[in-house]
C-alpha cells in the first residue's frame, strides 16, 4: 500500500517534478501539497498523512517553524526535509524540530525514496555529506559550542545568506543566487548583525565559520560592496 505524503515547497515546478517522481515509484502518494508552512500545518490538522516532505525556507512561516508546530499537534508526524540548505546549523535545528530525516536536494531520486521508505519504516535518514561531517564536529566537541544559540533568531533566509556572505559572495552575487535585490540582501545583512550584536562583515564570517556554515576559512571583505 502507498505512503500517503503531503508535499511542502515553495517553488511550484519543483513541487509538481518531485509529486510525480514520488507517485511513479508506487511507494507514495501525494495526498496534499503546500507551498508555506502555514498551509503544511493547517492541512496536518485536518488529515493525518504518514510523511511530510518538508522544503526549510519558505514565505511566511518556515519550514523549521511549521515542523515545531506539527509535531507539537501531531507528535506521530513523520517529518523529511528536502533542502538546498546543508550546513551543519541548519541540520541540527531540522532535527530538535522534530525532523526524522534530511535529504539535499542535490542527493539523487533513489537516495530521496531510501529516505523516505526508512522514515515510513520508523527509522531515521541523513544524507551521507551530513552525518559524515556531523559525526565528525561530535567527535571534535564542535556542536557542544554556544554559537547555535546566538543564530537561533536568524531566519532560514538570514542564514542562507550569512552563509554566502561568509564564503566571499558580494551582495550583487547573493542577490543573483537567491533572485532578491541587492538592497534587500544589505538589508538583511543590516538586520542579522543588529540580531547578532556585531559590527563587521568579519565578525559575521568568524561566527558563521565557528557556527559550521561554511566550510571556508579565508575572512573577506568583499561582501561588504
Amino acid at each position: 500500500m502507498a505512503v500517503d505524503v503531503l508535499l511542502v515547497e515553495d517553488h511550484e515546478i519543483v513541487r509538481h517534478g518531485i509529486k510525480t517522481m514520488l507517485e511513479r515509484s508506487g511507494d507514495f502518494r501525494v495526498v496534499g501539497e503546500a507551498d508555506n508552512g502555514t498551509d503544511a500545518v493547517q492541512f496536518c490538522q485536518r488529515a493525518s498523512p504518514q510523511i511530510i516532505l518538508m522544503d526549510l525556507v519558505m514565505p511566511g512561516l518556515n519550514g523549521i517553524e511549521a515542523t515545531s508546530e506539527i509535531v507539537r499537534n501531531t507528535p506521530q508526524a513523520k517529518i523529511v526535509f528536502l533542502s538546498a540548505l546543508d550546513d551543519d546549523y541548519s541540520v541540527v535545528k531540522a532535527i530538535r524540530a522534530g525532523a526524522r530525516g534530511f535529504v539535499l536536494k542535490r542527493a539523487t531520486l533513489g537516495d530521496l525514496l531510501d529516505a523516505l521508505r526508512t522514515v515510513a519504516k520508523g527509522g531515521s535518514y541523513l544524507s551521507p555529506q551530513v552525518s559524515d561531517r556531523l559525526l565528525i564536529r561530535i567527535q571534535k566537541g564542535d556542536l557542544e559550542s554556544g554559537v547555535p544559540s546566538a543564530l537561533d533568531a536568524l531566519s532560514p533566509r538570514e542564514l542562507q545568506v550569512m552563509r554566502m556572505i561568509a564564503e566571499g559572495l558580494t551582495s550583487k552575487e547573493i542577490a543573483q543566487k537567491l533572485d532578491l535585490g541587492v538592497e534587500t540582501v544589505r538589508s538583511y545583512r543590516k538586520t542579522m548583525m543588529k540580531k547578532l550584536g556585531l559590527n563587521n562583515v568579519a565578525a559575521l564570517t568568524h561566527m558563521a565559520m565557528s557556527a559550521g556554515l561554511t566550510l571556508r576559512r579565508e575572512s573577506t571583505s568583499a561582501a561588504v560592496a
